[in-house]
């Protein structure tokens, strides 16, 4: 079982390392559903800390169909962090109507070589999720970061399990959103997942949340226990 942890900041991600976590999805913005995050803090989650890193290459919030200049500043942050050591890449591209954009789509798995492409949670919008399924795996990404098309992958495991059963090896179905140490047992057995994204995460005295070392912990704990 792979487990992935979401981190909004540097000091989530210190925080996930401290919990035991390898791999992190890091971005800036969660009000905002996730942003590109600075340069820097892509460095030392890298170079100092020594995680697995995944960035979300994502210029702004709100939806998910760029124009010609986002998708330019998108590029420079693809490359950037492919110079900086950067694990895999986050993206997802949409159209209006709620198909994927296959064309910016491949344009950035093959910009992302070799590193690998994640299809962020774009996917719980789109019109067709089994149609669009197969349209990512034609484009080359190598998983899909999903909560079966509902808010929680509790509310959406009946979706999960039929998009591991049609992917069949072909792409992985990382399963994220809701993602608790008490329910990630259940929703693997249910699902058949075999990659799970958490944020783990506690509430700050302010009212921001950051990544919490212990349910970090937890987590990988009540995974490696029941395997």
């Amino acid at each position: 079982m792979e487990i992935e942890i979401c981190c909004g900041s540097i000091q989530s991600a210190a925080n996930a390392k401290a919990g035991g976590a390898i791999r992190v999805e890091l971005c800036q913005g969660l009000v905002e559903g996730g942003t590109t995050p600075s340069p820097a803090t892509i460095q030392y989650a890298v170079r100092e800390l020594g995680l697995k890193v995944f960035v979300l290459v994502r210029p702004r919030g709100g939806d998910f169909c760029y124009n010609e200049l986002e998708v330019k500043t998108m590029e420079e942050d693809v490359a950037f962090c492919k110079e900086a050591g950067a694990f895999g890449i986050v993206v997802g591209f949409l159209h209006p109507d709620g198909s994927i954009d296959t064309e910016l789509t491949r344009r950035f798995v093959e910009l992302s070589a070799p590193l690998p492409v994640t299809f962020h949670r774009a996917f719980d919008e789109c019109a067709d999720p089994l149609n669009a399924l197969e349209q990512i795996i034609e484009c080359g990404c190598a998983r899909i970061l999903t909560s079966g098309c509902k808010p929680t992958v509790i509310e959406g495991a009946e979706m999960l399990q039929q998009l591991v059963k049609q992917a069949d090896g072909r792409i992985t179905i990382l399963a994220g959103s809701g993602v608790t140490p008490e329910n990630a047992v259940a929703l693997r057995e249910k699902t058949g997942v075999k990659e799970i994204h958490g944020s783990c995460k506690k509430t700050r005295p302010d009212g921001a949340w950051e990544t919490d070392a212990e349910e970090v912990r937890k987590l990988i704990l009540q995974l490696c226990a029941e395997e």
